[in-house]
């Protein structure tokens, strides 16, 4: 009998029926990707980015076939896919919606690239290639041509929908690989989580300017840690802009407060009084040394701090050694190269 049950559960798998449709604790729906002659591995395709449309009953995947496949609820196999990606043959690892543009998306994948479709011509638009690879993507809420991305080489980067030769704004401090990226729903910051164990808030504008024009220091306002935290896959903010969810390698999820020195509850009117009087104190005297080491001081792990100061020793060395080609080489050959262009290995149209 038991030798029937493991035949009868091998074929069920093989028939793709371990799904029963019928049971009350089953999906409503299984969505597969159609097997073909010529394509014996696409049942096995595994889909690693979901986003669902912000208006219209439709939704995109990225999967492991190198394509962006684009559902219907009601159908259990793709209306249109997107296989042809510049001729890259690479996993496709995240998808967003532009919030704005109902037929826009952008993908990342892991030739390094972070592309943009037009689901209404089913044509790709544009697509960057940078330097190392980009773990995730999002759409400025506020903002729709504006998208953050999560790199391998520990930064974070601001892209302007229009112009994918240049970011817009690096955002550094992390010492590890940006796995998961989430925008304020005001889109005035974001929130990162890294290889390193830690989470960083970073503001990309001050008051008046544009995301796209940022203002900020690329330097991130607060840093979240705590000892048994480990590495950080997933970060989002609540609806109310006051709170960040983070997923960790440890099982946990961990409630935090997006700005640590705010109080919670209901604040009398002499305390908001006295707050906002103390805000403006700071943003008065913030040009003088101490006050300026004070407001940006943040406690870090001691592997943090300790790699931190290795990575500006690297850097510094790097910095004088392009010097001294420019310096010693023939006047015009070389030249000094800007940090945001080195981001950026080409743009394919």
């Amino acid at each position: 009998p038991k030798a029937k049950r493991r035949q009868k559960f091998k074929s069920n798998i093989n028939n793709h029926e371990v799904d029963d449709p019928q049971s009350p604790h089953g999906p409503h729906n299984v969505y597969r990707i159609p097997s073909s002659r010529h394509d014996k591995h696409a049942s096995q395709v595994a889909f690693h980015s979901i986003d669902h449309h912000w208006q219209e009953e439709q939704f995109a995947t990225a999967s492991s076939d190198s394509s962006i496949h684009i559902w219907d609820p009601e159908r259990s196999t793709p209306v249109s896919t997107f296989s042809n990606l510049w001729g890259s043959d690479d996993t496709v690892t995240s998808v967003r919606y532009n919030p704005s543009e109902r037929d826009l998306i952008a993908h990342a994948s892991n030739d390094r690239g972070i592309g943009l479709h037009d689901t209404r011509t089913a044509s790709a638009l544009k697509k960057t290639i940078m330097s190392m690879r980009t773990n995730c993507l999002e759409w400025n809420p506020m903002e729709p041509y504006v998208f953050a991305a999560g790199n391998e080489d520990h930064n974070a980067y601001a892209f302007d929908m229009r112009k994918l030769d240049r970011p817009t704004s690096i955002y550094k401090g992390h010492v590890g690989a940006v796995m998961s990226l989430s925008w304020s729903p005001t889109g005035t910051e974001f929130v990162t989580g890294s290889y390193d164990k830690t989470i960083r808030i970073f503001s990309v504008r001050k008051e008046g300017g544009t995301a796209s024009h940022s203002h900020g220091t690329g330097m991130a306002r607060d840093v979240y840690h705590t000892k048994r935290m480990q590495r950080v896959f997933c970060v989002g903010y609540s609806p109310d802009h006051k709170y960040v969810l983070s997923g960790s390698d440890d099982t946990n999820i961990r409630l935090w407060k997006a700005r640590s020195s705010e109080r919670i509850g209901q604040l009398s009117a002499r305390e908001e009084t006295s707050l906002r009087y103390r805000d403006a104190l700071v943003q008065k005297y913030a040009h003088l040394p101490e006050v300026k080491r004070i407001s940006k001081s943040r406690r870090v792990p001691k592997f943090v701090k300790k790699q931190t100061e290795a990575d500006m020793v690297q850097k510094e060395k790097r910095r004088r050694k392009e010097g001294n080609v420019v310096k010693h080489s023939r006047p015009g050959t070389k030249k000094f190269t800007d940090e945001k262009a080195k981001s950026i290995v080409k743009t394919v149209d």
